[in-house]
């Protein structure tokens, strides 16, 4: 099934954990599409055969119904330590949404129901999930744990998230960023959703970003953003206030007189910050927030088959 319409069917639940559930099970349904084709049902317990793996650990079983080749993983190998990172500052909570809009149509939104999803996924798999949330202050931590109480308590908090309105502040990425990267002990994947819009020295930032990669872990950046608005700047011609989400510092203007330079500098940091990932080996994947999940579980999966 498309996921766009699987996403649109399931708008009609409020339940974070049912729309999570919904989503990977239309992802894991078209998979036979994908380059996992045959990985739905065992996606747990085998990977795909890579040269140099023990051909004693093939399933040729499986390699009969699939006519690809996994090899069968041991426990330990099974059990992978992911960490979830969400910034829920002032500029996350854009755009405000109209009467009867799906909540992930924003930015905090989007990143809270994709987290979920990574969280089910995480859950068939019987791996351990942590989450961590920041604004202005580092609201909540809590390590990595696979039981179902574990998973229950996170997703009400992420559920928590969402009812709870923000108020214009200033977020401070970097401070927490490095505070996160020191309570990471144990080598584990690293997700992070953020718009990385972080006033003062892209330096610093970056910095911050390079310290999630201390002990060997893998980092995973999700640029999350309204493609329309903040990327294309698409809005017409009447004259418009614009007012800093963070700041609430307000500018009247028409859009069209500054959309050149807005989507010069734009394209300019956004190149920025791809190239300073690659630099970095950090995953960057940017997301917006009108796309379908697709892309967010393909890129978990493909990098997990590289964490090993």
């Amino acid at each position: 099934m498309n996921l766009e319409l699987q996403r649109e069917k399931i708008s009609a639940f409020s339940n974070l954990e049912l729309l999570a559930n919904q989503v990977v099970e239309g992802f894991i349904s078209g998979m036979h599409k994908s380059p996992f084709h045959g990985f739905s049902a065992e996606f747990a317990e085998h990977k795909v055969y890579s040269a140099g793996d023990n051909t004693k650990a093939i399933d040729w079983k499986l390699y009969a119904r699939t006519d690809r080749l996994y090899t069968k993983r041991y426990e330990e190998e099974t059990n992978l330590r992911c960490h979830l990172i969400i910034d829920n500052s002032s500029s996350m909570h854009y755009p405000e949404l109209a009467s009867g809009q799906p909540f992930y149509k924003n930015k905090i939104g989007f990143s809270v129901l994709a987290s979920a999803v990574l969280m089910d996924l995480l859950k068939r798999q019987r791996d351990a999930v942590g989450l961590s949330i920041y604004s202005d202050t580092y609201e909540y931590y809590a390590p990595e744990k696979g039981s179902g109480r574990h998973h229950r308590m996170l997703l009400d908090k992420l559920e928590g998230v969402l009812a709870t309105p923000k108020t214009p502040h200033k977020t401070d990425t970097t401070t927490f960023l490095h505070q996160i990267a020191q309570k990471m002990h144990r080598r584990s994947m690293i997700i992070l959703f953020t718009d990385m819009f972080q006033p003062g020295d892209d330096d610093a930032l970056f910095n911050a970003l390079q310290h999630l990669k201390h002990n060997k872990h893998k980092v995973v950046l999700f640029h999350v953003i309204d493609k329309k608005t903040e990327l294309s700047f698409d809005f017409d011609n009447a004259p418009r206030k614009f007012i800093d989400v963070e700041s609430g510092e307000e500018v009247n203007l028409f859009a069209e007189n500054v959309k050149e330079v807005y989507e010069k500098a734009v394209d300019s940091y956004f190149k920025k910050v791809a190239e300073t990932c690659l630099q970095y080996k950090i995953k960057y994947v940017p997301v917006s927030v009108d796309e379908n999940f697709e892309k967010i579980l393909m890129t978990y999966l493909a990098e997990k088959q590289k964490f090993g």
